[in-house]
């Protein structure tokens, strides 16, 4: 991980606005926190899920913000319907907005993330993605494509100290901390805690006799962004799956970084989730994605295998 001043100009602009969103709203997620007074709302897209007033202050904020910058683009949030923005009903960018990931730690306080993704038909894949965190020092993963069309990978600290992502560690799966969403106890720990081969892996020991194998709980698209950054090794989902707001942002900037996506047939899983049309658009918003995330294809294929 080295420093840099060189984050795509588009990137970097879409970067600081994110900033701008959470620096507005830290204060009130703690407000909320620490009064008890969280905000929760009817939840009428995702019956399941916590709402708060500040994801859809968020939702409509970012709608705001990013008008100016992008001009016409389809507006993708997991709060609402897809829509056109601007005067070109056909444009070329999809932006997809996950205004506030894990909104009900973030309201206590604890943890809190948020999406932003531009898509572009014409390339057939992202092009920018930033998963901001509220919380912490490091504060903003971006992924961006350049002047010369490579994929790159950026960290930014809350000071503004911004650093390229790139993979270097090559660990098995006996030495790796992997990540999975394991909150809901009936729905993702139960069948995570049944994977007997896979943390069976995690529990070898080494030459010395320790065991470094770890899981750990993470969330949505940072946790990928997390593999990126060499924090983790690797993110697994296989009960539910993500939706395309959680993954393909961080998604994109794991790529960016040089790691992998399969899918459990040991698949790459593509960037192209085929926003063609304000049609595919919507019906993007659908789907859901169980996958192995890794910093290289070897710990993917091996954790893959240990699924099975």
């Amino acid at each position: 991980m080295e420093k840099t001043h060189d984050i795509p100009e588009l990137a970097a602009r879409i970067a600081e606005t994110v900033r701008g969103v959470m620096l507005d709203l830290r204060p009130r997620l703690i407000e909320a926190a620490l009064t008890g007074q969280r905000g929760e709302s009817e939840n009428l897209r995702h019956e399941d899920n916590f709402l708060s007033e500040y994801d859809l202050w968020m939702h409509r904020r970012y709608r705001e913000l990013l008008t100016p910058i992008l001009g016409s683009f389809v507006y993708a949030s997991e709060e609402a319907e897809p829509e056109v923005i601007g005067d070109n009903p056909d444009p070329d960018l999809c932006v997809l907005v996950d205004p506030l990931d894990t909104s009900e730690l973030a309201v206590r306080g604890l943890l809190g993330y948020t999406h932003v993704m531009v898509h572009s038909r014409a390339a057939a894949q992202p092009v920018i993605a930033v998963v901001g965190d509220i919380f912490h020092h490091l504060q903003l993963y971006v992924g961006a494509r350049d002047d010369h069309g490579t994929d790159r990978a950026f960290v930014i600290t809350a000071d503004s100290q911004a650093y390229e992502l790139q993979q270097h560690t090559k660990k098995p799966l006996s030495e790796s901390l992997v990540t999975n969403f394991l909150m809901r106890p009936g729905e993702r720990f139960v069948p995570l805690s049944q994977k007997t081969q896979l943390l069976q892996a995690l529990d070898t020991p080494g030459n010395d006799g320790k065991s470094r194998g770890r899981i750990g709980v993470d969330f949505g698209s940072v946790s990928l962004c997390h593999v990126a950054a060499g924090m983790t090794e690797a993110v697994i989902e296989f009960a539910k799956g993500f939706a395309v707001w959680d993954l393909a942002p961080g998604h994109y900037i794991l790529h960016a970084s040089g790691g992998t996506v399969l899918d459990l047939d040991g698949k790459p899983v593509p960037l192209d989730y085929h926003f063609d049309s304000f049609a595919e658009v919507a019906k993007a918003m659908d789907r859901r994605q169980r996958f192995v995330a890794a910093g290289s294809i070897d710990l993917a294929q091996e954790i893959v295998e240990s699924l099975r």
